[in-house]
């Protein structure tokens, strides 16, 4: 990022100063038809990022660099996604970071992985698995759109069988039957390792709580995270009558090798 111009080819993130926004490429001959008016996507090339515009019904807009959380929320879906409030959950309790290893089982329509993907770069790298070829597709299109597919390897292949990977950082899990892929992770995590699902329900929960435990897995935590924004206007603030409530249980666990030395001791 040597400059803050808007080259041909880039993707621009227009910001209706309302709060609608649309996620586009800058190129010759292709324009936004929005309900505030048309934009010439053309015009865009060789304007600096945060210049405001106006479309033909003369409503003003940004031009924004896109950030990930961007890609995320304007990913093609083939799959229900996982929100921003609980990446980064995941982020922070697994300790993913630049350089760090991760198998990820479930890709869906890549949303996560693009999340991931960016965290772990420019040494690290994301293994996901996915058993349905149609959805690998829609992956690796948002994965090319958010320019990160550097750093992510989809195989198409069910990972409940093992995964390839052995002595990675983390291993990420959201799938059915995560129950599944616990003892795969394990098998791919180091020692200490973070594991993370994401679950729908409570009954995979309490399933999966058991089947960590008696892999050995410690510090098993699960969470619920809820989001509600605030509608700030001076001498009128209030909270959102709306938010983004349950979207997915959160549980997370570190390998151990307990169960190995409880073996090795009963022999």
């Amino acid at each position: 990022m040597t400059d803050n111009i808007v080259r041909e080819g880039d993707n621009i993130l227009i910001y209706a100063l309302k709060g609608k926004s649309w996620l586009v490429k800058a190129q010759h001959g292709a324009k936004l038809h929005t309900h505030l008016g048309i934009i010439e996507l053309s015009n865009l090339i060789g304007r600096e990022y945060g210049e405001i515009l106006k479309t033909t019904l003369a409503a003003e807009v940004a031009i924004l660099r896109p950030n990930i959380v961007d890609y995320v929320m304007k990913s093609a879906r083939s799959t229900q996604i996982v929100y921003p409030k609980d990446i980064g959950f995941i982020v922070m309790e697994t300790g993913l970071c630049p350089g760090a290893s991760v198998v990820e089982a479930g890709t869906g329509s890549g949303v996560l992985t693009t999340a991931l993907a960016s965290f772990v770069r420019p040494n690290g790298h994301i293994y996901s698995y996915e058993i349905r070829a149609e959805f690998v597709e829609v992956a690796r299109r948002n994965l090319a759109r958010a320019g990160v597919e550097e750093w992510v390897t989809i195989k198409n292949k069910d990972a409940s069988l093992g995964f390839d990977e052995k002595e990675v950082d983390v291993a990420i899990v959201d799938v059915g039957d995560p129950c599944t892929l616990a003892e795969p992770a394990y098998n791919a995590l180091k020692g200490s390792g973070s594991f993370a699902a994401i679950l729908p329900t409570v009954n995979q929960a309490e399933k999966l709580n058991s089947t960590l435990r008696s892999l050995g897995f410690v510090n098993i935590h699960t969470v619920e995270l809820m989001l509600r924004k605030m509608e700030v206007r001076e001498g009128m603030t209030r909270p959102s009558t709306r938010m983004v409530a349950h979207t997915a249980y959160l549980m997370f666990a570190r390998k151990t090798s307990a169960k190995k030395e409880a073996l090795h001791v009963s022999q």
